[in-house]
């Protein structure tokens, strides 16, 4: 039997290896986690049993349920004409961009970000072809608004699952959560100071645009299902106590209804609709709450929470200000699904020991995390599906083309938002 200093010890090792894996490189992600549990149980470290515990069934029901309800409103097309008809409205080229940036934030918010990017990058490209105009920063824009907009609710992205998991917060709660206003309208107000430094950074290219023909829907149907859901998630939510297990189970039937629906519809297909849902992230994130729960079970979590109140002095104002600061520059390079989930599980005790507002570090540390990613093209999966898409129809983007809107575009909306939370839950 291992000792427990030697426990921490090999835990820490096995974590950080996959950790640097996961650094390095966004290949075989969901191998290398299930390969660092794989080590865990075969050490003792984790049991069958507690694999089971630490995965938080309820969170992959939300996400099953919603990736395929939104995999089905995209076959739709309802996401590509509602975007068309913005740039209708829009009449000049700068305004096309932030229209269209800012339908890709609010798609986001109930679509996951690479799917958000999926679905307006086409438009986008096909609005730039018209207009005579290179697509890159219709692209850019898209990438980042869907990056900032995937924290408002509890569904639009796995780092709010994951936080919703950790504290058992429910759809509402992002909207108002203790009697203050909560992550929605911190985000909201940093996607408008982000849209006001987008402005300022493509004023100089304005010029008229002519209309564009839309889309054409295939089924409004999706559209029904994904407004019905929001609902019944805010029902759900009413029910604080049961929401741990029925929210899960509401996004799940909502899954099946869209694969009967597909499955009846002659014009959308299954096998497309269950393609393309999310199957990689419900399995990553599985296996993170296995290796976070492994940090937790072994006392790894304690030591780093009050390592970091040693190390802020114990002022809840620079502990704010280090995880925030931290979380942006780190999601620069590493995906924010696992950095949230070892990050989110310090704070807890952290939170505890040193008697600071848990949901001010929660929330902070959240909005520093999704939108930090913003900074480089590596920082988030859709910024590296957007330049890949840019790069496949010969628009090379280099890491400092990106810095100079990811950016500014970073820094207003970070700033915004935490300040934001730092005045109502401080």
């Amino acid at each position: 039997m291992i000792g427990t200093s030697s426990n921490q010890l090999i835990t820490a090792i096995i974590f950080l290896f996959v950790y640097l894996i996961l650094i390095a490189t966004h290949r075989f992600r969901v191998i290398t986690v299930w390969v660092g549990v794989l080590l865990f149980t075969l050490l003792g470290i984790l049991t069958p049993i507690r694999i089971f515990t630490h995965i938080n069934w309820n969170i992959l029901g939300v996400l099953w349920g919603t990736s395929v309800v939104a995999e089905l409103f995209i076959h739709s097309r309802i996401p590509a004409y509602l975007a068309e008809r913005l740039i209708d409205l829009s009449h000049s080229l700068v305004w096309a961009i932030l229209l269209l940036s800012l339908f890709s934030g609010i798609l986001s918010a109930f679509v996951e970000n690479v799917s958000t990017t999926l679905i307006m990058a086409p438009i986008a490209f096909e609005v730039a072809k018209k207009l005579k105009t290179s697509p890159v920063t219709f692209i850019l824009g898209i990438c980042l608004s869907a990056n900032l907009q995937g924290s408002a609710t509890l569904v639009g992205d796995p780092p709010s699952m994951i936080l919703a998991a950790n504290t058992g917060m429910t759809f509402n709660d992002f909207f108002f959560f203790q009697g203050r206003p909560s992550l929605f309208f911190a985000v909201e107000i940093g996607a408008l100071a982000s849209l006001v430094i987008l402005y300022f950074i493509l004023r100089n290219k304005n010029r008229p645009i002519s209309p564009v023909e839309p889309e054409k829907i295939i089924s409004i149907f999706p559209g029904i299902l994904l407004i019905l859901l929001i609902c019944a998630l805010i029902i759900a939510s009413f029910l604080r106590k049961g929401f741990g297990n029925f929210g899960g189970l509401v996004c799940i039937g909502f899954g099946l209804i869209a694969i009967i629906f597909s499955a009846i519809s002659k014009k959308i297909k299954t096998y497309s609709v269950l393609k393309d849902a999310d199957w990689g992230t419900l399995a990553l994130l599985a296996g993170i709450f296995c290796l976070v729960g492994a940090l937790k079970d072994t006392g790894i979590v304690n030591l780093l929470a009050n390592w970091v109140g040693r190390f802020t002095s114990g002022s809840l104002l620079k502990t704010y200000l280090v995880l925030v600061g931290f979380s942006v520059i780190i999601s620069a390079f590493v995906d924010n699904i696992p950095y949230f989930a070892a990050v989110a599980g310090i704070i807890g005790p952290l939170a505890q020991n040193f008697g600071y507002p848990l949901y001010l570090l929660l929330f902070g540390t959240l909005l520093g995390t999704t939108v930090g990613g913003n900074i480089t093209p590596i920082g988030a999966s859709a910024n590296i599906v957007g330049v890949s898409l840019l790069r496949r129809r010969g628009y090379k983007i280099n890491f400092w083309d990106f810095a100079k809107i990811g950016l500014p575009f970073t820094l207003a909306a970070v700033s915004a938002s935490c300040l934001f939370i730092w005045f109502f839950w401080h």
